[in-house]
C-alpha cells in the first residue's frame, strides 16, 4: 500500500456530489488503465531476460492482475490496523489458545517449536463507513505475485515522486518475505543460515497459483537458499531428515490446504514436523488459531470476549468490526433459514470460497447441505466497487482488501477485484490491484475542485494516462 498526498493527484474527471471519502471517489470515477504490461513482462522475467514466466501467466491466468488500482483513504487504513492489532492482542491471550485449543485435532495442539507462522491473510470488505473482517487465512497467496504487479503499476494519480516509490516498493516487500523467512527458520532455535527450501502444495503445477510457486523459487535462489517446488508425496523421511529426492529440506513453505496433514501423500511431512526435524510454515496450529472459522463466532462475541478477560476497548473494535457470527446447528436452524438473505453461509474447513453461499440463492436442497455439513453463519456486509469499463459504459466490480501479516505487522495490503459471489480471478479487468492510500481529510477538496476545473473533459487524466 503507498501512501500519496495532495501533491500527488493529477487533473480528475467530474465526480458525483455524492459524500465520499476521497478513496470512494476515486474508485467510483477513475477510468484509466494503469498496468503496464512491458513493465509486467519485465517484472516477471528471469535473469536470462526469459518471457516463460508471463507466457504461462497470460495463458493460464488472464485475469490474475487487474488493470486498475484500488484507492483507500488514511482513517480506513488506520481502522484495519486496529482490527488486526485488536484480533492479535486476543488470540496472544492464554485463555483464548486454550478455548480454541480444547477442541482442535491432536496436532493442531503440538507446539511448532517457535515458528510463527508466514502470510497471514485478513481478508476485509470495505465500503464507505462500513468496514468488515470476513475471515483469517494462514497459506494466503499472491504476496509474491503483489510484488512484481507492484513494479508494474503507472497509477494515473500519482505523481513521479510517488510513483518512484510505489514501484520500489515491490523490490522491498520481495526482501521482508525472505527475512520473513529467516525468521521463522531463526525462532525455531537454528544457528546455522537457512540452505533449503521446499515449496509444498498437492499437484503444483496443477495450481492456479502456479506462477507464485515459480518466484518465490526465484527468490530464495537469489539469496542463495536451494528451493524445490513439491508435492508432499515426493517428500520421504528417514534417520532424521525430510528429503525431496536426495536433497535435505531444512524449511516447507506449506501451501497445503489439507491444514492439519491428514492426507496418506502427508505421511512423512507430518512425522517430520512432529519430531522437529523440519520448520514447517505455516503449520496446523498457526490455522486451528486463526483461520478455523469456527474462531469468527468467538472473535464477535462480546459476551464470549468478556469471559476470557479481553479489555472492553478491544471487544469494542472486534464487534464493530466483525460481522456477527455463528455456527449452524438444528437450534438455530429456523431463524437462520428466516433471514438468510442477510447471511452468508462459509463450511468451517472451506477456503478459496468453496462451498459457500450468499443466503439470497440457497436453496431448500442447498439449506439441507449446509445443515448436514459444518458451517457458520456471518451477517451479510457488501464489498466495496471499484468502476471498470469505460465512461460511456461503465461497469461496477467489487473488491476486497487483503492484508499479508506476519507477527503482527502488516507487510503489505492489496486488492482482490471480481465479479460474482465470491472472489476470484476469471473477471476481466479483475484480479490483484495494488492499493494507493489517500489523505481523507485535505484531499477531498482537492479532489472537488479538479473535477470542477476539467469541466467537459473525457475520462479521468484526459485519458493521458491509459495503457
Amino acid at each position: 500500500m503507498v501512501e500519496t498526498k495532495n501533491s500527488d493527484l493529477k487533473d480528475l474527471s467530474p465526480i458525483s456530489a455524492e459524500a465520499l471519502l476521497p478513496a470512494e471517489m476515486l474508485n467510483d470515477s477513475c477510468f484509466c488503465s494503469s498496468l503496464d504490461k512491458d513493465a509486467l513482462l519485465q517484472a516477471l522475467s528471469d535473469d536470462f531476460d526469459s518471457a516463460a514466466l508471463y507466457d504461462l501467466v497470460e495463458s493460464r491466468c488472464p485475469f490474475l492482475f487487474s488493470s486498475r488500482p484500488i484507492f483507500v483513504s488514511n482513517s480506513q487504513s488506520e481502522r484495519i490496523e486496529r482490527v488486526i492489532e485488536a484480533i492479535e492482542s486476543v488470540i496472544a491471550l492464554p485463555a483464548y489458545r486454550a478455548k480454541v485449543l480444547a477442541g482442535a485435532p491432536e496436532i493442531a495442539q503440538y507446539d511448532a517449536g517457535g515458528a510463527k507462522g508466514v502470510f497471514y491473510g485478513y481478508d476485509f470488505h470495505l465500503r464507505g463507513d462500513t468496514l468488515a473482517l470476513i475471515e483469517i487465512n494462514t497459506n494466503a497467496g499472491g504476496a509474491m505475485l503483489n510484488a512484481a504487479m507492484a513494479k508494474a503499476h503507472r497509477s494515473c494519480c500519482l505523481s513521479a515522486p510517488a510513483l518512484a516509490a510505489a514501484i520500489a516498493s515491490g523490490a522491498a516487500l520481495e526482501d521482508s518475505i525472505f527475512k520473513m523467512f529467516e525468521a521463522e527458520w531463526a525462532s525455531s532455535m537454528h544457528q546455522r543460515p537457512l540452505r533449503t527450501v521446499a515449496i509444498v502444495d498437492e499437484a503444483p503445477e496443477q495450481q492456479y497459483l502456479y506462477p507464485e510457486f515459480i518466484l518465490f523459487q526465484r527468490l530464495f535462489e537469489k539469496f542463495g537458499v536451494r528451493a524445490v517446488i513439491a508435492s508432499p508425496s515426493e517428500l520421504t523421511f528417514s534417520a532424521g531428515v525430510l528429503r525431496y529426492d536426495k536433497l535435505a529440506i531444512d524449511l516447507v513453505y506449506n501451501r497445503l490446504t489439507d491444514f492439519m496433514l491428514a492426507a496418506p501423500d502427508c505421511t512423512a511431512l507430518r512425522s517430520a514436523y512432529l519430531e522437529r526435524a523440519v520448520v514447517l510454515t505455516p503449520h496446523p496450529q498457526a490455522h486451528a488459531l486463526y483461520a478455523n472459522k469456527r474462531n469468527l463466532a468467538l472473535l464477535s462475541d462480546d459476551l464470549q470476549l468478556e469471559e476470557m478477560g479481553v479489555p472492553s476497548d478491544v471487544r469494542k473494535v472486534l464487534v464493530e468490526n466483525i460481522p456477527h457470527t455463528e455456527l449452524v446447528d438444528v437450534a438455530n436452524a429456523e431463524r437462520l433459514w428466516a433471514n438468510r438473505r442477510k447471511l452468508f453461509f462459509k463450511p468451517l474447513a472451506g477456503y478459496g470460497g468453496k462451498a459457500a453461499y450468499r443466503g439470497e440463492k440457497v436453496t431448500k436442497r442447498v439449506w439441507e447441505d449446509i445443515l448436514a455439513g459444518s458451517y457458520i453463519a456471518q451477517a451479510l456486509v457488501p464489498p466495496g466497487e471499484r468502476v471498470n469499463g469505460t465512461k460511456a459504459n461503465p461497469v461496477p466490480l467489487k473488491f476486497d482488501l487483503r492484508c499479508y501479516v506476519y507477527d503482527g505487522h502488516i507487510q503489505w495490503t492489496a486488492a482482490r477485484v471480481y465479479q460474482g459471489q465470491t472472489t476470484n480471478f476469471r473477471t476481466p479487468g479483475g484480479g490483484f490491484a495494488p492499493v494507493y492510500n489517500l489523505d481523507d481529510a485535505s484531499t477531498a477538496t482537492e479532489i472537488n475542485a479538479l473535477s470542477s476545473a476539467s469541466g467537459s473533459k473525457g475520462d479521468c487524466c484526459s485519458g493521458a494516462c491509459s495503457m
